[in-house]
């Protein structure tokens, strides 16, 4: 006797598990996919997090003194006669009795140290220092401490800009931080011109500087955008060479007055 076929629809309630089964599979591959892309921390900006936390949880507490009810007021003639106590200023810790000879040579021995603790680099090409009797320039390549395009430290940054600080930790001398980039426009939302963007860079790096230990009062940040090349634009290795950031460093200590 023939078996008689079984009807189409019994065939089709049997592989309806298939469909439940692909569905399962994919929203499962999309939760692994959520669950890798928060768990991608930019360290980088992790660790700039944590230092402004720490600053804020760290510093002293502050709390103004309370007036006490029924004290009489001052009347106008003794609140006259009270003396007037200017507000604090905070100025860098400069040294004025240091000799100009002094400080040349001072600063000859911080261009050493800085040659040393950057002497692969140089020979490389990579890093660039030049000194005078008034000045060092430590010329750093952006892709050393930025991503293309973004103004925000990538975390081997903090290795470079450490090596800095610990030269430049515990002196007076005025220190000028200058952003450039090359000729390609930019136009997002944060930085809508190349200006934005090299301002935004060297302001990085002097706070970074900051967080190292060196006295704010002595840092200034400036930015060329594209306007200050070192070398043609028209070429991929000229553009490379106008991506950078410079550190000025200054034999005197006022950074209001080391203009160069």
């Amino acid at each position: 006797m023939r078996r008689r076929k079984p009807p189409q629809d019994d065939l089709h309630n049997k592989e309806r598990w298939l469909i439940s089964y692909a569905d399962f599979i994919t929203l499962l591959f999309a939760f692994f996919v959520v669950m890798y892309s928060v768990s991608s921390v930019n360290e980088g900006k992790y660790k700039v997090l944590s230092e402004t936390f720490s600053g804020v949880f760290n510093a002293p507490q502050r709390s103004l003194q309370p007036v006490t009810v029924g004290d009489p007021l001052l009347s106008a003639p003794e609140q006259s006669r009270e003396e007037v106590i200017p507000p604090a200023v905070t100025e860098a810790p400069g040294n004025p009795d240091v000799s100009e000879q002094n400080r040349a040579e001072a600063l000859r021995a911080m261009a050493d140290q800085l040659a040393m603790e950057f002497d692969d680099l140089i020979n490389q090409g990579v890093v660039s220092l030049e000194r005078n009797d008034e000045w060092i320039e430590l010329n750093l390549p952006n892709s050393m401490l930025f991503s293309s395009g973004d103004a925000e430290p990538h975390y081997d940054s903090f290795k470079v800009i450490e090596k800095i600080a610990n030269v430049l930790r515990d002196r007076d001398n005025a220190i000028k931080v200058e952003g450039f980039t090359d000729n390609q426009p930019i136009r997002t939302n944060r930085f809508p011109s190349n200006w934005e963007l090299s301002t935004a860079r060297a302001a990085a790096v002097a706070r970074m500087l900051m967080m190292e230990g060196v006295e704010p009062e002595r840092l200034a940040a400036v930015g060329y955008g594209q306007y200050q090349p070192l070398a043609r634009n028209d070429t991929e290795e000229g553009r490379r060479r106008n991506r950078r950031v410079v550190l000025l460093i200054s034999r005197d200590a006022s950074i209001r007055g080391a203009v160069r």
